[in-house]
């Protein structure tokens, strides 16, 4: 079976500058999964110029694989910190481990957590109608179980 921590190192060595690994996962089968991204933009090429790297770097007439590299998607949740950091100034879905759903601008990220900032419609004392309200939530990572893009067809 390919060892998951040499793939992981093939990948690191062939990074652009603004790039960054995400995840990789060998199953038992041999297949990989490679999932890189960019602060600037992931292009066919980049992905192209990792998968060839990580390829030619192993004999298939030792162990047969099927390598897959690409971008994680919107759909995926963060694995990493570095798309906190891509995602900052952008809006964000993120589920809490109280299990509380909320949707908002990423403002900021940190070591131990990110500042979510959202705006919601809410009953207000001394209102007959419903005012926008925008809070700050500090969030820890371990105090939630998901995060990811906002996908918005507006």
């Amino acid at each position: 079976m390919i060892d998951k921590a040499q793939v992981i190192r093939l990948v690191e060595e062939r990074l652009e500058e603004k790039m960054f690994l995400v995840d990789v996962r060998v199953n038992e089968r041999n297949v990989i999964d490679v999932f890189i991204d960019s602060f600037d933009g992931l292009t066919i090429d980049q992905c192209v110029a990792v998968s060839r790297h990580v390829e030619h770097s192993f004999d298939r007439e030792e162990e047969d694989f099927e390598l897959h590299v690409s971008s994680p998607g919107l759909t995926e949740g963060f694995k990493v910190k570095e798309q906190y950091i891509k995602y900052t100034g952008r809006k964000i879905e993120v589920v809490t481990s109280e299990n509380e759903k909320l949707e908002g601008t990423l403002l900021e990220t940190n070591d131990s957590g990110f500042i979510l900032e959202t705006a919601t419609r809410e009953k207000v004392e001394g209102h007959k109608k419903k005012q926008l309200v925008i809070k700050k939530h500090n969030l820890k990572y371990d105090e939630i179980i998901s995060v990811k893009a906002a996908i918005s067809f507006k």
